[in-house]
């Protein structure tokens, strides 16, 4: 294939350029005389899928409520049997069933086709949530390039593909990142001036995903109403799309629960309107998510937050012709990312996937000011050497766009991979129980105790077990919040009060399981244990190993080599303990699985 054709194949010609820029937006800063290419939306889409798909298969579920508000009980759904928290309860209802079927109605159609290993319906689950990411993520990238102009286009897919943020959200089964494809999407129809898609993709993520992501449109409303004065489609489109979400939404929930529920309104009533509201999870500093954004996003984030000083000081001192009036003022554009930040800093209760939502608006932030750091050194130079104002901005500094890409690229990956070999443990090691159903001599028709004490937060869910004679139970430890219990095996089990639910997060003692009863344990050695939670791992009387995988000790580990995997360095300066299946040698129900599976695994 000549070069030219080439090039026209991976890239977006000139001519399709000025036809994707358009006469209602402005030309951008970059024109197409500097020579840029940037990869086309096929390329980007396959870019970015391919980014994502490493996420299904590599990425552990990194917070609990992932596992316990949204796998469990969706493998009730599917099997009829999981695990139920205090907020499916009737008696609170705080969480949408309607949200769970939209992923599961396709998985219940890939079960009853195929009839899979559950382990295989949890993948293709996250496949799906993978390309539903994807999609939303070309979308916002074409809009960006529309908007803000190739280069800041460009440099936000790069950071969007590379960064580690990314890579933990966009497989995540939480409302928090169904709320971020659907936010990304409709802030992307915003800048397309496409106004009924970005309220009925607001309208989506808020009522269906998470209800605080409301304010992710606020601005897309002031602009409709204030700017615009288009007040009768704004009304028409946010009644259209309350209607059309709402009202199934009402009806598939009331019919689970056995009562009227709106389950968004009740979050709401719950986190804003108790006297304690989420804080009685935990609470953190200021400085958490400036922590946390520099991990998941390194100088990305940085930037992001640098970004409206840069944009002030190149329109302070930078000449440079005005955009065109039907651009989004650069304050306005980038509002929805900055209110959610402000909003989500100062509330005490933190958590990261509080912020999944803006991810991708602050990899478009972190480009912006990459652009503007451009800008102003190219100005700066130019003052000092009348020689380089013959050149464009983007040809005297590419060595800038290199290094961005280069540096934030590197960490990304970086923090990637040290996510993965870290804490990717016990992931592997219930894979492996999974086989023991389907290679190992495990009876079907007896139930069989799966147990888990101090590891209750990183078990990754009953889609990992081979059947459902595998139950989870709960082993006393030092946690003493309140844990969830079994639904009930009852016909209508969602619209049934349990006793031993609270909102308040108090320990239930009715919870634990009884140690000698338990077949298999899940167990973490780091070679410390209490009275609450010993290291089953060394009662080798009574429990022997048969699967092991190495888990990263955070607390014996440099906190830099831990953060950020550095090839043939790292694994000196951190610390692994040993992630354990165990089996109970007394209990005489199941064949004794010996060493035969660790000496596999070793």
């Amino acid at each position: 294939m000549a070069p030219n054709q080439r090039q026209r194949q991976l890239f977006i010609s000139k001519k399709e350029l000025k036809k994707l820029n358009g006469r209602r937006f402005s030309k951008p800063d970059e024109s197409v005389d500097t020579g840029l290419i940037y990869p086309g939306v096929d390329t980007a889409f396959n870019l970015i899928l391919s980014a994502r798909f490493c996420s299904t298969i590599w990425c552990h579920i990194t917070d609990c409520d992932e596992t316990y508000n949204y796998w469990e009980p969706s493998h009730y759904l599917l099997y009829g049997t999981g695990q139920q928290t205090w907020e499916y309860s009737p008696q609170y209802a705080l969480r949408s069933y309607m949200y769970l079927l939209i992923h599961m109605v396709p998985a219940k159609l890939y079960h009853y086709l195929l009839e899979p290993n559950p382990i295989l319906v949890f993948y293709f689950v996250r496949c799906l949530l993978c390309m539903g990411c994807a999609l939303s993520e070309v979308y916002f990238y074409k809009n960006v390039c529309r908007e803000f102009g190739i280069h800041i286009g460009r440099l936000t897919l790069v950071f969007l593909i590379l960064s580690s943020g990314m890579y933990i959200a966009s497989a995540a089964f939480l409302p928090s990142s169904f709320s971020m494809y659907l936010s990304t999407a409709a802030i992307a129809a915003w800048y397309g001036r496409r106004y009924e898609l970005a309220i009925f993709g607001t309208a989506l993520s808020a009522l269906l995903g998470w209800p605080f992501a409301a304010l992710l449109g606020l601005p897309i409303a002031l602009e409709m109403l204030m700017r615009k004065k288009n007040w009768s489609k704004f009304v028409k489109w946010v009644i259209i799309s309350g209607t059309v979400v709402l009202v199934p939404m009402v009806w598939i929930d009331s019919m689970y629960y056995g009562k009227l529920v709106i389950a968004p309104l009740n979050i709401i009533l719950y986190n804003v309107f108790t006297n304690h509201g989420p804080n009685i999870y935990g609470t953190e500093p200021f400085s958490y998510y400036i922590y946390n954004g520099f991990l998941n996003f390194n100088f990305i984030f940085i930037g992001a937050l640098w970004a409206p000083l840069g944009l002030f000081l190149v329109w302070l001192i930078v000449p440079a012709r005005a955009r065109d009036r039907l651009c989004l003022p650069y304050w306005f554009s980038l509002a929805p990312l900055y209110l959610w930040l402000l909003v989500f800093f100062l509330q005490p209760h933190k958590e990261e996937r509080f912020l999944f939502p803006v991810y991708p608006m602050i990899c478009l932030a972190g480009g912006i000011a990459v652009d503007t750091v451009q800008k102003l050194y190219f100005f700066v130079r130019t003052k000092l050497s009348s020689t380089h104002i013959a050149y464009h901005y983007l040809q005297y500094t590419i060595h800038f766009t290199f290094f961005a890409i280069l540096i934030c690229g590197f960490l990304g990956i970086s923090r990637s991979l040290a996510i993965y070999k870290g804490y990717y443990a016990p992931m592997e090691v219930m894979i492996d129980a999974n086989k023991l159903g389907l290679e190992k001599e495990v009876p079907k028709d007896v139930n069989i105790n799966f147990c888990i004490g101090k590891e209750w937060h990183r078990f990754p869910s009953s889609f990992f077990f081979p059947s459902n004679n595998w139950k989870l139970q709960f082993l006393r430890s030092e946690f003493k919040g309140q844990l969830p219990q079994a639904f009930l095996d009852h016909e209508n089990a969602t619209s049934v009060v349990q006793p031993y639910f609270n909102d308040m997060n108090r320990e239930e003692p009715t919870r634990y399981f009884n140690l000698e009863k338990c077949h298999f344990i899940l167990d973490l050695d780091t070679g410390t244990e209490t009275t609450l939670e010993p290291n089953y791992s060394g009662l080798s009387s009574d429990f022997t190993i048969i699967k092991s995988s190495q888990y990263l000790d955070a607390a014996k580990s440099h906190r830099f080599f831990r953060a950020f995997y550095i090839p043939f360095v790292s694994h000196k300066y951190c610390t692994y303990g040993s992630y354990n299946l165990l089996q109970n040698t007394k209990l005489k129900s199941i064949p004794l699985l010996l060493k035969e599976q660790t000496d596999k695994s070793s």
